[in-house]
């Protein structure tokens, strides 16, 4: 199948060059009586110039061929016959057939080099992700799973010495890693749907203020050393938005900044919404949904910020662990729903702001009467 696939491309070339080199033959055709065939001759060796870039070896050398045959057929005379009268013309045919292979080799030439070239440079890229994750993965995946298989071991070695305090905190211990080694695997598989294009948001009626809470408890042994402050409206509309992807979003978020930030620090996530008077639908009005997470940490090097977005990508002299995938996923889930995410420290130099913000379609649930 793939040798047939090849064979059809390489085909598709050779028409291309035939045809390419016929069509602009045929349109200087008209001109042979105004403009000198020296000139001519220069525009079809630009024509093999451009062919060379985009076609295989041997398109291109046939298309330097039929441009030497189209150049004594149609523009030298005696015209409509492969006879030269003069040794200047000839001269200058045989020139041009060798000019143009030359060109045609050494065009392709340079482009197979870079080519080359930048395969090169993204394998060495390449490498250069798969060792950092690799580096991380052995550090945030071996601690947990260490944890858990030390804790089963003490637990089936020793069940008749431990305390009922001392089980219950391993079997707290063992809960804690397994959480952590859950939440770096679905890291992982995130980033996979992300690479293939598999995200396709599933839109429904989200309640934000449950689910901030939600992600909140789920972060309730990353948080114990911090300070949660929540500023949400009393009264929140529902938006149209994917839940999974947008608790995904938060959760990396504000886990993001237990981690990064010194114990004690304060953590605040808020929730609002802007009228969008861009958008209207049937089902309700367009709002700018808007939710922020900060902190009053030592913020982020102004060198960086750009940078903290993309995959695998670690702050210089953080702290180790981490696989650099958590904010990368947060982007790609906020573009999948059509938003943007944005990161800036703030004014005072006390810590970062992220923004998410997305267009998102709103249910006013206070006009929502019961008719009993």
């Amino acid at each position: 199948m793939k040798t047939l696939i090849q064979h059809i491309r390489t085909k598709n070339q050779y028409v291309l060059s035939i045809v390419s080199v016929s069509i602009v033959s045929l349109l200087f055709l008209f001109t042979r009586e105004y403009l000198d065939y020296n000139v001519i001759g220069y525009l079809l060796l630009v024509l093999v110039s451009l062919l060379a870039i985009f076609l295989d070896i041997y398109a291109v050398l046939l298309a330097a061929v039929l441009s030497a045959l189209a150049m004594d057929f149609l523009f030298i005379k005696p015209y409509y016959t492969l006879h030269i009268e003069t040794a200047k013309d000839g001269l200058l045919l045989f020139l041009f057939f060798i000019i143009a292979m030359i060109n045609a080799v050494l065009t392709f030439k340079v482009r197979k080099a870079n080519q080359l070239a930048h395969a090169k440079e993204a394998k060495l890229q390449t490498m250069k992700l798969y060792n950092t994750l690799l580096d991380s993965l052995s550090h945030e995946l071996r601690t947990p799973i260490s944890t858990i298989m030390g804790a089963i071991g003490i637990l089936q070695e020793k069940p008749k010495q431990l305390s009922e305090e001392n089980s219950t905190k391993l079997l707290s211990e063992m809960e804690k890693a397994s959480l952590r080694l859950n939440h770096q695997v679905e890291n992982l598989l995130n980033m996979s749907r992300l690479e293939t294009g598999y995200i396709q948001p599933k839109m429904d009626w989200c309640d934000l203020k449950e689910l901030v809470y939600k992600v909140l408890n789920d972060l309730k042994e990353e948080l114990v050393n911090h300070r949660i402050i929540v500023k949400i409206p009393d009264y929140l509309p529902l938006f149209k938005l994917d839940y999974g992807l947008t608790e995904q979003i938060v959760y990396n978020l504000i886990y993001n900044a237990s981690q990064y930030t010194p114990q004690g620090a304060l953590i605040e996530i808020g929730v609002d919404y802007i009228p969008d008077v861009n958008f209207e639908y049937e089902e309700g009005k367009v709002m700018t949904c808007k939710i922020t997470i900060s902190d009053d940490g030592n913020g982020f090097p102004e060198d960086e910020i750009h940078k903290v977005f993309d995959k695998f990508y670690r702050l210089q002299h953080s702290k180790t662990g981490g696989t650099g995938l958590g904010l990368s996923i947060v982007k790609g889930f906020v573009e999948a729903q059509n938003g943007e995410v944005s990161l800036e420290n703030k004014e005072d130099e006390s810590g970062a702001i992220f923004t998410v913000a997305f267009p998102a379609v709103v249910m006013q649930t206070n006009s929502i009467h019961n008719d009993e």
